[in-house]
């Protein structure tokens, strides 16, 4: 029986997974995140993956402005506290508002739907909601 066509995950999409796995690990392990984000490099197979160039601008962009960011999540995200909300869900939150904040050619839109489509795989049924309406939050703080 013939396979389908095999769907590829797009670069920025893998990019923002690898970022959310370095940035999940560090959080978890209370590690500092360029110990972690070396670690991880030195895992992966050689020839490194194309998408591991924005991969490492998001772990590094999150890591330098953690307060900034971190601020204004909790901001947003009324009633939650950012010890409270699950591991995955804080440190999408995290790479999101750093894309809704300082990357430019990032829409908005696109940044808030692959942070809400991340966490429909990997986290809780409310998750995708919860995301979705912080970075709605968010995202209009950052057009003002």
């Amino acid at each position: 029986m013939a396979e389908g066509p095999r769907v590829q995950m797009p670069a920025r999409r893998k990019a923002r997974k690898r970022a959310l796995d370095v940035l999940y690990q560090a959080d978890l392990r209370d590690q500092p995140v360029p110990d972690v984000l070396g670690d991880y490099v030195a895992r992966l197979e050689r020839p490194l993956p194309e998408h591991l160039g924005y991969a490492t601008a998001l772990v590094e962009g999150v890591a330098e402005r953690i307060d900034r960011i971190d601020e204004v999540i909790s901001t947003y995200a009324e009633g939650w506290t950012l010890e409270r909300m699950p591991v995955v869900d804080r440190n999408l939150a995290r790479i999101a508002t750093y894309e809704l904040l300082y990357v430019d050619e990032i829409d908005d839109a696109v940044a808030i739907t692959e942070a809400v489509e991340l966490a429909r795989q990997m986290s809780t049924d409310d998750s995708p909601r919860f995301l979705n309406g912080v970075l709605g939050r968010i995202a209009e703080y950052a057009t003002r």
